[in-house]
């Protein structure tokens, strides 16, 4: 009997908000990449990113953003879900837009949603499913404690992998914290 990782693996689902600021985005799947969890999306959730994206930079070409989503699918190996919309009318929150998203995340058998719109992903909406919300600084900040030195290599390559302007360790940290993650950020500086 063969034994396959990604059965036993951590399943995480990322919110289209946590994956529109783009070094949170590629922090996220870094630490994916790195075998700290599986992350998963949906086709869906992309649409509502880089349709946020498409917004609010217009400047951007969408040759770029289409290259953009296939180098995301292909960074993070299965982390399409799809099948999961049967489940959509009936699951019940605070925002009917956001049903696909907790869908989703029964389908992949996610124990997390990581996403900065904890409002509309209450407790009680998702304990059901033995699911939690949390918000990208909580999730980041526990897989620092979990492995801080795999967190901060992930940080190391995304400073490494900026080259116009070239970038520093502080500037990806700098970064981060713009985006929300100031616990995070915090806890790496201090290692």
């Amino acid at each position: 009997m063969s034994w396959d990782s990604t059965e036993m693996a951590f399943t995480v689902l990322y919110d289209a908000c946590v994956l529109y600021p783009s070094t949170l985005r590629d922090l996220l799947i870094r630490i994916a990449q790195a075998g700290l969890v599986q992350a998963k999306w949906t086709q869906q959730i992309l649409d509502e990113m880089f349709e946020a994206i498409r917004e609010n930079r217009p400047d951007i070409a969408a040759e770029k953003l289409d290259r953009t989503r296939a180098l995301m699918i292909r960074a993070v190996r299965d982390c399409l879900i799809t099948g999961h919309e049967p489940l959509i009318e009936g699951i019940k929150l605070p925002d009917l837009d956001d049903r696909h998203v907790l869908a989703a995340a029964i389908r992949a058998r996610a124990q997390v949603i990581v996403t900065n719109n904890l409002k509309d992903f209450p407790t009680g909406s998702l304990s059901g499913w033995d699911i939690e919300a949390k918000s990208a600084d909580d999730f980041v900040l526990d897989q620092i404690y979990l492995n801080e030195k795999v967190v901060w290599a992930c940080v190391q390559q995304i400073a490494d992998s900026w080259k116009n302007p070239p970038g520093a360790v502080e500037d990806v940290l700098a970064s981060l914290e713009r985006n929300g993650l100031l616990q995070s950020v915090a806890e790496l500086r201090a290692v």
